[in-house]
């Protein structure tokens, strides 16, 4: 098959191994643990790796994609594959299936940064929040997000579609144990719903670990323990509890706001 700048093998058959591999990839959010790759759909996400350095081992096209023209995408990755439009299809995730895709190679663990601007999630497990989190910490300069056993695993797709390509500016480390957080330099700051000082009257340390805890359940007694200082929302509305990933903006944001005023990166 002849694409824009290169030929290619169309493939259409649900047999192929990659088609096979690419499945797992978008159906099993912790299937990337296993085969050591993560799968990316859609313009944005891509374009989002490609803008952050990262090459691709391979870039998916569907068939009708390819025709219509991917002259920018044609040297993204070391390899280009077409799929047949149904076989794209079945790979997506989306309402409405992407026409493009890449498969990146697993990023390897990081180690803890001692002195980091953190973002500790301690067993969340809604994709979407864990998505939204992540995104707020690269908009507000929190580069280190530590996942405690139990959280939603980060690069599953729907984590990586609610993040909005956050992934690819952040050092991500997960599976951590609690006594990791040992290594942490900066004071942990603990959210509550219930106890604490008020966020907006609070002087903030920069930087410093938000530790962020279960949609159901908070922080783990032994997480919250490790707290220096714990912190609430002031909701005049009389709303019993904010949602933990719009929770963790309001904070983010304070804290961001609060190196500002230190002298940090302006807001």
């Amino acid at each position: 098959m002849t694409g824009p700048n290169a030929s290619v093998d169309l493939i259409s058959s649900r047999d192929n191994p990659l088609f096979k591999e690419l499945r797992k990839l978008s159906q099993d959010p912790g299937a990337y643990r296993k085969v050591g790759r993560v799968w990316i759909e859609g313009d944005h996400l891509c374009r989002a790796a490609r803008e952050r350095g990262l090459r691709p081992a391979i870039a998916v096209f569907g068939e009708s994609t390819w025709r219509a023209g991917t002259a920018e995408w044609t040297d993204a990755a070391e390899r280009s594959v077409v799929f047949a439009d149904a076989l794209m299809a079945a790979l997506s995730g989306l309402e409405s299936p992407a026409g493009m895709g890449f498969v990146l190679a697993m990023p390897p663990a990081g180690e803890l940064v001692a002195n980091a601007p953190t973002v500790v999630l301690d067993r969340l497990q809604d994709a979407g929040n864990v998505g939204s989190i992540l995104r707020s910490a690269a908009a507000f300069g929190f580069w280190q997000v530590v996942a405690i056993k139990g959280t939603a695993a980060l690069w599953a797709p729907k984590v990586l579609r609610a993040g909005m390509g956050a992934h690819f500016g952040l050092r991500l480390v997960e599976g951590a144990a609690l006594e990791d957080l040992d290594a942490l330099e900066v004071p942990c700051i603990a959210t509550s719903s219930h106890q604490g000082d008020f966020l907006h009257r609070a002087e903030l340390p920069h930087p410093c670990a938000w530790l962020l805890g279960n949609e159901g359940q908070g922080l783990s007694s032994e997480m919250a323990g490790r707290a220096s200082r714990h912190l609430r929302i002031a909701q005049p509305g009389g709303e019993e509890s904010l949602n933990v990933a719009a929770a963790a903006a309001i904070c983010l944001h304070a804290s961001a706001a609060a190196a500002s005023m230190q002298g940090g990166p302006r807001l």
